[in-house]
């Protein structure tokens, strides 16, 4: 009688122990659900914030006036520059500005496979970028030109600028933009055209009138 009185009090005492047990798993499964969605949500920011920022980021390739800066699929050499207040476009066109042309004459060669550049841009000390001038003929630009293997060809580029522009100012040279999915990392070379205060006050101070591009 006594050995089944103390069953009866032992079974009640176990069975809260094992029912504690369970919820102790549960809450610990629970934990790890709850630590992975967030280790993942985490991921997917990271991945977001790199796939909107850093991924689309160029790689740039940085030199001065006349000096080849090599960004691995091409070369590019900014060879001279100079400004003009007008641009003879053919034996009738004339364009003019009430600005400064800014005429920029470089090279360059590709690495592997034949290449188009795009349309350079103008960055400022300030950060301020402007666009290739759409006012001469894109035929009549170095971005027209393919870019081989090894062999050096030249051309023009026009920008149409403020005077403020030229103090410390830098061509951008990089691929035509593309069209769908966007490469990472795509290479630019950043050259610095080498004007402090004084050599762009003399530079936008003595523009040429006019400056041709037709061929005789």
């Amino acid at each position: 009688m006594t050995v089944t009185e103390q069953r009866s009090e032992i079974a009640p005492a176990r069975r809260p122990r094992r029912g504690n047990r369970r919820r102790s798993a549960g809450t610990g499964v629970t934990g790890v659900i709850a630590g992975l969605a967030m280790l993942a949500a985490a991921v997917l920011l990271q991945t977001k914030a790199l796939g909107e920022g850093a991924m689309s980021d160029p790689l740039s390739y940085t030199g001065t006036k006349g000096e080849a800066v090599d960004a691995r699929r091409f070369t590019v050499r900014l060879d001279s520059f100079t400004t003009a207040k007008k641009i003879q476009t053919s034996d009738t066109e004339t364009i003019e500005t009430g600005n400064l042309f800014l005429i920029v004459r470089a090279s360059a060669k590709s690495s592997m496979k034949p290449y188009h550049l795009g349309q350079p841009v103008l960055l400022t000390d300030d950060g301020k970028r402007f666009a290739a001038t759409d006012r001469v003929d894109s035929q009549q630009t170095l971005a027209n030109k393919w870019v081989q293997p090894d062999i050096w060809v030249g051309g023009l580029s026009f920008f149409e600028i403020p005077p403020s522009a030229l103090p410390g100012a830098r061509v951008v040279f990089k691929l035509p933009p593309q069209a769908g999915p966007q490469e990472p990392y795509r290479p630019e070379v950043e050259i610095d055209l080498g004007l402090d205060e004084a050599g762009a006050r003399k530079l936008a101070d003595s523009p040429q009138d006019v400056y041709s591009i037709v061929k005789k």
